[in-house]
């Protein structure tokens, strides 16, 4: 079952505030609406109501004194073309301004103007909001109803409603904007607090924070710093001791390199058991010289800052190494063109040297180096047909000493564990990565991917 994605922090924090500000802007927005339209709308029903009374007055005197053109009256009564005033006599119905089919009044609004109950009701009439109020008629038999138009009402609460709602998204989508640069100002120092440990996580020990001057982070940045300075003079304390203790072996070790080639030579004098102490010991020797290279390669990597890097062109640089081998030749593969890297020529020679030498002492020798471009980046790849790389020790031979399931034996040369970590610290130096996958067909498959070099 996989895990639900979240979004980061700064993320969360930029929606928590688009949320609180939409929610809040939502609130006022309906406060505003209600108290708004909710004003207009009894300013213009109580217009019309006044408006309706001081009519049916003119109306109500008319039919008292039996004058006639009462027809004309109720058209000079209207206040504008989308006003309709109908009078329900027994028998007639006489209408006024916009014509109005008066069965589409409700049958209760009429029946309380008949009652002598004074009534107003919002209606739709011909697709136009309207009032209709209702008065009785004291004078006659019958009812007064004015339909006052509130299309110009209608309207405006249209484009207030437009206005409020626009206001809201606005405000959230600002919320959120203020949300994320807040978040992402707040988060800076955690940035580049992360940053600062990827590098020294990735062999840079010269990382820090900068300075800060918030009181609050200060102590952070400071604890910080102070914990990469130790950090760092305790690797180059590691590497000083590796060093001098690698110089004060090489004395004694050329002695003992001698003289294990003057035995080799003298082999097949030695017959038996004596010989095959012979074999032993300057197996040992080789193993014991190749592990105090390294051992003076690393700490000396690990004591000199960065060289100045240089344009190396890769495939030039794997063909050069390979054709300084000994023994058969191995299949290469170059893309064309070849990738360039900015680097350091011998580290990355000892590079391709150390796969190289993995691959013969480990898996049989290698069966193809290829030289690739892959999306931005140089690729070098080894592959050798031996039995592979477990999964759960793929991260770890690239650690120094790491040699396995394979420690403790003696029946083959096993190595010190020190060439893939070389390989990953020189690697690492180059800002790339190393790691090795099941190769098609059996075998382990090397990959070593630096950023190409622009030219």
């Amino acid at each position: 079952m996989t895990r639900a994605h979240r979004f980061s922090l700064r993320w969360r924090v930029a929606v928590v505030l688009g949320v609180g500000s939409l929610l809040l802007t939502s609130v006022l927005a309906l406060v505003v609406w209600n108290l708004a339209s909710g004003y207009m709308l009894r300013q213009r029903e109580q217009s019309a109501v006044r408006q309706a009374e001081v009519n049916v007055r003119l109306v109500d005197e008319s039919l008292r004194t039996g004058s006639e053109g009462l027809d004309e009256l109720l058209k000079g009564l209207t206040a504008g073309p989308d006003t309709t005033i109908l009078l329900f006599r027994p028998g007639q119905v006489l209408t006024g301004g916009r014509q109005v089919d008066p069965a589409v009044l409700p049958r209760e609004l009429l029946d309380l103007g008949r009652a002598g109950v004074p009534a107003g009701q919002r209606l739709i009439v011909g697709d136009m909001p309207v009032y209709a109020v209702t008065l009785p008629i004291t004078n006659a038999d019958g009812v007064y109803v004015e339909v006052a138009p509130m299309l110009q009402l209608d309207r405006t609460f249209r484009f207030l409603s437009a206005v409020l709602v626009a206001a809201t998204v606005a405000s959230g989508l600002l919320g959120v904007a203020l949300g994320s640069w807040a978040g992402r100002r707040a988060l800076r120092p955690l940035t580049q607090l992360t940053n600062a440990a990827s590098r020294i996580a990735g062999g840079d020990l010269k990382a820090r924070l900068p300075a800060q001057t918030d009181p609050d982070l200060t102590p952070l940045a400071a604890t910080f710093n102070s914990t990469a300075d130790a950090l760092e003079q305790r690797v180059l304390r590691d590497a000083r001791f590796a060093g001098d203790v690698s110089h004060e072996l090489r004395s004694p070790l050329t002695t003992m390199v001698n003289a294990s080639e003057v035995l080799r030579r003298r082999r097949a004098e030695i017959p038996g058991t004596a010989g095959r102490a012979v074999d032993l010991l300057t197996s040992e020797v080789d193993r014991f010289a190749r592990m105090v290279v390294d051992l003076l390669e690393i700490s000396r990597a690990d004591q000199e800052d960065d060289p100045t890097l240089e344009a190396i062109d890769l495939g030039s640089l794997v063909v050069n190494v390979l054709a300084a081998r000994q023994g058969p030749p191995v299949p290469l593969e170059l893309a064309s063109p070849a990738p360039h890297v900015l680097g350091d020529r011998r580290r990355l020679d000892r590079v391709v040297s150390n796969l190289v030498d993995n691959a013969e002492r480990h898996a049989g020798g290698a069966v193809r180096v290829a030289v690739l471009r892959r999306g931005g980046l140089a690729v070098l790849e080894v592959d050798d047909t031996g039995p592979g790389v477990a999964p759960d020790a793929r991260t770890r031979i690239f650690e120094r000493f790491d040699r396995g399931t394979r420690a403790g034996s003696r029946g083959a040369d096993t190595g010190s564990g020190l060439g893939l970590a070389l390989v990953a610290q020189h690697v690492q130096r180059h800002g790339g990565t190393v790691h090795v996958v099941e190769r098609p067909g059996g075998g382990a498959r090397f990959v070593v991917e630096i950023p190409e070099a622009e030219r």
